[in-house]
């Protein structure tokens, strides 16, 4: 599924940036509080992103999403862990981010 055709605007926004490795438009794209967790554990947002996302390449394909956009099923890929079939769960406030939560599919 093309980023341009997922529903939600907030979530478009996200997975542009990430694909297109932009910290700048990704931040933009988070509330300034936002949190996020990886396979139910809460994890530092700031950390997590450059480890798994930016420094490693991170890429998602998008299978399909419900809930309005806001739950995604993604082939991710970086360079540390290859390419796996995960979920994502977002929350989003006020048109931006405030969380996400991701694990394997």
């Amino acid at each position: 599924m093309s980023v341009d055709r997922l529903s939600d605007p907030a979530v478009r926004a996200f997975v542009a940036a990430l694909n297109a490795g932009d910290r700048r438009a990704f931040r933009e794209a988070l509330t300034p509080d936002a949190t996020m967790s990886d396979d139910g554990s809460d994890r530092d947002l700031d950390q997590w992103v450059e480890q798994e996302v930016f420094s490693s390449r991170g890429h998602m394909d998008v299978e399909s999403e419900k809930g309005g956009g806001r739950d995604l099923v993604a082939r991710y890929r970086n360079d540390t862990w290859g390419e796996m079939r995960t979920a994502w769960h977002f929350v989003v406030e006020d048109g931006k981010i405030a969380r996400f939560e991701t694990g394997q599919a």
